[in-house]
């Protein structure tokens, strides 16, 4: 993959991957997310991102959603812990007015008090959704209890109460103070010479708000373990055991995800779904997750399972953790486990859209990107003792934390 790299004089970075396709891809990534609100913000960088589409200084919210949808694009945002992201697909002869859009909605979105109202119906609705749904909330609640008392252990939706007292000013004061120039990556995966989307991004971008992020992060330190169980309005026992992690800077990120693709990753064969589901019908479903951070990471296990089942269930996971800790991979086993991630990265290599998101997640915390085969590379010369020691240092009993959700 070979990306050209452009940066304006106000900081803004445009990296571009050409591609031969009739659709290209485009991404706006603010390195602002739920880690960078104060305690009064709790839910604000996702409102944000629901409100940004709502109205400009000259296009009311249907002029906005309008102008890209009636070509047949797709117009798209997310919020994540640290970063906030807007995005579209679109036929190539567009790239013109989608970054014409970006401009405008980014830098003179006016967040009228009538859209907010409505929205903020719209986001207790999906907070209420969120709620509904154990086996997905159980997730930011371990979060919580990992980075307890940390920006990074906030859930990215808020609140009801957090989201009913956000006001318009709010708003535009967390935008003053994060979606700042130097903190913004532009990035482009589609069939359009670099020179002229340089010169689209020249026309749009080079004149932008005078900013600089005021307030650093805190970085996340002293991780304390908790076991924690919670009573529910549920028919099974959802759990989840982990503990803090890598951040994405560091080394061993790559031969721990290995072990967690291994473990209960998104395949059918994975220890976890072997041992819980196919030898024993205890779950029906479960996974093993490895999210880093720039400063951080978190491994989180979950099953779900009938309560009469949950203490088996339990013991096996933790029986499947002691065998990481005690036997180190044969030969054949690591071949094998490397290959299933070597196949799994390249199959999502296929999807310019995902090319273009993981570009822009990588650009954002470390100003570069990866190739596939730098990665390949560091997947085949991960060895069968540095996984043993890893696994020794993340899943040792007493670094676990757990949280389950029981049956009322």
């Amino acid at each position: 993959m070979k990306l050209q790299v452009h940066t304006l004089p106000n900081g803004i970075r445009l990296v571009h991957h050409f591609v031969t396709s009739k659709v290209s891809h485009v991404g706006l990534f603010i390195n602002a997310g739920t880690r960078d609100e104060n305690e009064r913000e709790h839910g604000i960088a996702h409102f944000i991102e629901h409100t940004i589409f709502k109205g400009t200084k000259k296009r009311n919210v249907f002029q906005v959603l309008n102008r890209l949808e009636n070509i047949g694009a797709d117009l798209n945002a997310y919020t994540s812990k640290e970063e906030t992201c807007i995005y579209a697909t679109f036929l190539n002869e567009y790239y013109d007015r989608t970054l014409e859009l970006f401009q405008d909605v980014l830098f003179h979105s006016t967040f009228p008090e009538k859209e907010l109202a409505k929205e903020k119906q719209v986001v207790m609705d999906e907070i209420r959704s969120y709620q509904d749904n154990p086996d997905d909330q159980i997730f930011d609640d371990f979060e919580d209890l990992v980075f307890a008392g940390h920006p990074l252990g906030k859930n990215i939706l808020g609140t009801i109460k957090s989201l009913k007292q956000l006001t318009r000013n709010d708003l535009l004061e967390f935008i003053r103070r994060n979606y700042c120039p130097q903190e913004i990556v532009i990035i482009s995966v589609g069939n359009i010479e670099f020179p002229r989307l340089v010169k689209f991004i020249n026309k749009y971008f080079f004149q932008t708000p005078d900013r600089e992020k005021s307030y650093p992060r805190v970085p996340f330190e002293n991780y304390q373990v908790v076991i924690k169980a919670q009573n529910k309005k549920t028919y099974m026992v959802h759990c989840v055991v982990g503990c803090a992690g890598y951040a994405f800077s560091d080394e061993r990120r790559i031969p721990l995800a290995l072990l967690n693709n291994m473990l209960g990753g998104p395949i059918l064969n994975s220890r976890l779904s072997l041992a819980l589901r196919e030898r024993n019908g205890l779950t029906y479903h479960n996974e093993s997750n490895y999210t880093p951070y720039s400063d951080a990471g978190i491994i989180s296990i979950y099953f779900g399972t009938d309560p009469v089942q949950y203490e088996k269930a339990l013991e096996i996971v933790h029986q499947e953790l002691a065998k990481l800790r005690n036997k180190k991979l044969t030969r054949i086993q690591l071949h094998t486990i490397q290959k299933q991630l070597i196949g799994q990265l390249a199959i999502a290599q296929e999807s310019n859209l995902g090319q273009m998101l993981s570009i822009g997640k990588s650009f954002l915390l470390q100003n570069k990107f990866d190739p596939i085969e730098t990665i390949i590379s560091r997947i085949n010369n991960t060895t069968a003792e540095e996984l043993l020691e890893i696994s020794n240092d993340v899943f040792r009993p007493d670094k676990l934390s757990m949280l389950t959700f029981t049956v009322k």
